[in-house]
């Protein structure tokens, strides 16, 4: 059975974040509160923990994770990122947008997207997500926790525990999120001078990035 971390949704806990983080040291793929939905997460440089991660989403390889970050300048180490790219992320971070990019050599191979070698890479304005991330050193592999065979993404922890309990370590409960995934735009195309490309409209306004 899952472990179950309510937490305060302004003042997270530091112990119980800890034990989450330790159930990710451990392999452990978490349900976790974000700006947007709830979304699963796993340790980026846990091979099975990944694939338990997709398995749980039931998506393949061409599926965009994203990579959770702390802050921009942690980002800009994951992918590759000219000048008029990182004027657009810094409208955009923190908040619910995913910024899809070139992967840098720290990202595996195994986790971008195997023809574009790409990556999704997002920045979350969540307090409870951002000390998680900060007690963990570096960002989580992530994906929107929309169950197999559904197109909405969940957000009560108590109903994702009660779904999940045998697949995944734990839940993180700060609350109820936004029942909307983030936005998501490519921002490969900036690359060779063209605009970016809105894959996905969400819970992150056009508007805040000029778009």
């Amino acid at each position: 059975m899952s472990q179950y971390f309510e937490v305060h949704p302004e003042n997270p806990q530091p112990r119980l974040l800890k034990q989450a983080v330790q159930l990710l040291a451990r392999g452990g793929v978490l349900a976790v509160p974000t700006d947007s939905s709830y979304a699963l997460v796993c340790q980026l440089d846990d091979k099975a923990a990944a694939d338990s991660l997709r398995r749980i989403r039931q998506v393949d390889d061409k599926h965009h994770l994203t990579l959770l970050c702390r802050d921009l300048s942690e980002l800009a180490n994951y992918a590759r990122v000219d000048n008029r790219q990182y004027r657009l992320l810094k409208l955009g971070t923190p908040g619910p947008y995913t910024f899809i990019l070139e992967a840098s050599k720290e990202v595996p191979r195994r986790l971008s997207h195997p023809s574009r070698k790409t990556i999704g890479l997002r920045v979350p304005d969540h307090n409870t997500l951002r000390a998680l991330l900060e007690l963990h050193g570096g960002p989580l592999l992530a994906t929107t926790l929309i169950a197999p065979g559904e197109t909405e993404p969940l957000n009560d922890a108590q109903a994702i525990r009660e779904r999940f309990e045998r697949e995944i370590a734990g839940v993180v409960d700060a609350g109820a999120c936004a029942l909307q995934a983030t936005t998501v735009i490519d921002l490969t195309p900036m690359g060779s001078g063209d605009e970016p490309e809105v894959v996905r409209i969400g819970q992150g306004a056009l508007a805040s990035l000029g778009l």
